[in-house]
Parts: structure tokens; C-alpha cells; sequence
């Protein structure tokens, strides 16, 4: 696919429906076919008055702090298009109104991207803050994001590769995991205990045909009591059980502190110490804090994480042939921020 350079080529494009999924293809993206449709008239207009090679440098600020992420796309986005960037490092904190990166180069060839690189910044960095948030909330407990079922699939190993470099341990989405050079981590479902009708048989299943290296951790919640059922799976598993999950169902009054205590006295009595409790369902950072001072070793986090604000991103041109310039209400000129990176 060639870019996308003038009204033209736009009117002229078709489109499949019915043949594809509805989200862009990497191609797409590249040729700015998810851009504005204003960048694309712009990009004309500049090229009819001989404009669009005019050298300009722009800077792109967050009025909000976050955990940055989504570099790595803006560098693979721009890589060939003959422009410089200079950056925080991908995963880095960030103050309200930090220049996080500045471009420089003809307009033209970067400018119609605007729409795009903001949406790669925006979404990651906000999936990366609310990660950050539940890791700190754990005091350090492993945190892993089961988000992947509440965003559109396109956009899921996006999310998930955000929140492990936001903080969280680990992601269940395979390609989410695999961006980061990951494995991906999760057991089994509900699906599966009501299939099979019995929990201890599922452990015992699962134990044996499993890879040694997979953590037999165990939901407990499915047709018992949970501390009734935590208990049967490790008389059945033993030392090899290394932990079970509570993912009680709001209907139930979901996964609450006291319920953690129970469970982890019961197991501590009967002499299962060394059994963890990882926790999931509707967790949020004040949740999580709660069920880690009763007892929980590790979470699963999901719409917590997936149901992040983008972190709003402005592109402002700050020089124009090399000229201070800004519209009105900011400072024209770019503002000095040593902690960029030069990167392209």
C-alpha cells in the first residue's frame, strides 16, 4: 500500500467488509489510512504550495502523569520517514506537562501520522499507569493482568504488553506475553471444573498432564465452599499444589478480606503453609491493598487495567525553519527536558 498523499486517493479507497475483521491491519496503519482525514487535505494543500518539505520541529506532552509507553510503535511508525525523535525510554514516569518527545523534520513527513502516534501513546500509556497503580497497591505481591476479554483483540496484546511494562508480573494474552519475549501465564478456567464435574479431578488432571514447569494453582470456587474445597485439593496435590484461586462471583459477595483469612487459616492449620492464594475478580488498588493485608499473595487484575482512560497526548509544532512559533495560549519554542532520549 502506498501513503496516503492526497482527498483523491481517499475517495478511491474500498473496502472489503465483509471478508475482514474491522480493525486495522499493520499496512493500513503504515500507509495512514486511521489517520484524520484533515492531515490528508493538509498534507495536499502544503505539497500545492510547495510547503510541504518546510522543516519543523514538534513536541507532544500529557496534561496528566503516567508510565510512557507506546515508543517503540511511534519509532517503527516513523523509522524511514526521514525525521529525528527524541523520547523518554518506553516505560518511563512522567510529569503533567513533560515533554515526553519531540520530532523534527519536514512537516509532510511526519504530520499526517499525527492522529496515529497520539492513539499509540495515549492507550498504552494509560494501560501502563493503571498497571503501575495495582503493582503498587500489592506492596510488591506478583500481579498479573487478565485483561485481554474486555478490549477488542486487535488491541489486546497492545494492553497486555503495557501493563507488564507498567509493573504487572505477567499477562495471560499469548501474543501479549510474546511481545515482551514472555511466556504466558494462567491455569484453566471455570469452564473446565463444570465440564468435568469434580474440582479435585481437574487438579489431579492437570497435574498430570501439564508440564512440570507450569504452577499447579488451582480455582477452588466453583461448586463448593472455598476453604472447604482449598482444603481437597491439597490432601489431593500435596506439595505440589502451590496454590488456589479465589474468583468468588459478585452474586456471591465476591472475594472479600475475611474470606482470605478463613481460607488461609484453614490451610495453615491443616498444614498446607505453603499453599499461596492468588486472587481475581473485580479487583481495583483499594481492593487489592485490602485482600494483600488479609492474606493474598498474588491478583489477577482485569477491567481494572483494560477499562484505563487513554492518557490525552498533545502534538504542538514549537519551530517552523528552525523559528520559535506556538498558537496562542502556549510558549513558543521548544522547552529543554534532559531526561530525552534520542532514539531515531
Amino acid at each position: 500500500m502506498k501513503p496516503l498523499k492526497n482527498l483523491q486517493q481517499v475517495k478511491e479507497l474500498r473496502i472489503e467488509s465483509e471478508k475482514r475483521f474491522h480493525s486495522a491491519q499493520h499496512e493500513e496503519i503504515a500507509c495512514g489510512m486511521t489517520t484524520d482525514i484533515y492531515f490528508v487535505k493538509t498534507r495536499e494543500i502544503l505539497d500545492k504550495l510547495n510547503l510541504g518539505d518546510t522543516q519543523v520541529t514538534a513536541e507532544i506532552f500529557a496534561r496528566k502523569a503516567g508510565i510512557l509507553v507506546g515508543v517503540e510503535e511511534v519509532k517503527t511508525l516513523l523509522q524511514d520517514k526521514g525525521v529525528e525523535i527524541w523520547s523518554l525510554p518506553e516505560g518511563a514516569a512522567f510529569a503533567p506537562n513533560e515533554v515526553l518527545m519531540r520530532i523534527r523534520g519536514p512537516y509532510n513527513n511526519f504530520g499526517m501520522y499525527e492522529t496515529v502516534l497520539l492513539g499509540m501513546l495515549a492507550s498504552s500509556t494509560g494501560w501502563a499507569t493503571r498497571a503501575r497503580e495495582a503493582k503498587e497497591a500489592a506492596g510488591g505481591k506478583p500481579v498479573f493482568c487478565f485483561g485481554a476479554r474486555h478490549v477488542h483483540p486487535a488491541v489486546a496484546p497492545v494492553m497486555e504488553r503495557a501493563a507488564i511494562i507498567g509493573g504487572a508480573d505477567g499477562a495471560s494474552c499469548i501474543l501479549g506475553a510474546k511481545l515482551l519475549g514472555r511466556e504466558p501465564a494462567g491455569t484453566v478456567p471455570h469452564a473446565i471444573f463444570l465440564i468435568v464435574g469434580d474440582t479435585v479431578k481437574v487438579a489431579q488432571s492437570y497435574d498430570e498432564l501439564m508440564p512440570g514447569d507450569e504452577l499447579r494453582l488451582v480455582l477452588v470456587d466453583t461448586f463448593k465452599d472455598e476453604a472447604e474445597e482449598a482444603l481437597r485439593v491439597a490432601r489431593a496435590l500435596g506439595e505440589k499444589l502451590d496454590g488456589i484461586r479465589l474468583d468468588t462471583p459478585s452474586e456471591r459477595g465476591g472475594v472479600t478480606p475475611a474470606l482470605v483469612r478463613e481460607v488461609r487459616a484453614r490451610l495453615d492449620a491443616a498444614g498446607h503453609t505453603n499453599v499461596k492464594i492468588f486472587v481475581s475478580g473485580g479487583l481495583y488498588p483499594e481492593k487489592i491493598q485490602a485482600l494483600s493485608e488479609a492474606g493474598a499473595d498474588a491478583f489477577g487484575v482485569g477491567s481494572f487495567i483494560s477499562a484505563a482512560p487513554p492518557i490525552d497526548m498533545t502534538m504542538d509544532l514549537k519551530e517552523v525553519d528552525g523559528k520559535p512559533v506556538a498558537k496562542r495560549g502556549r510558549i513558543p519554542g521548544i522547552i529543554p527536558n534532559s531526561r530525552l532520549e534520542k532514539i531515531l
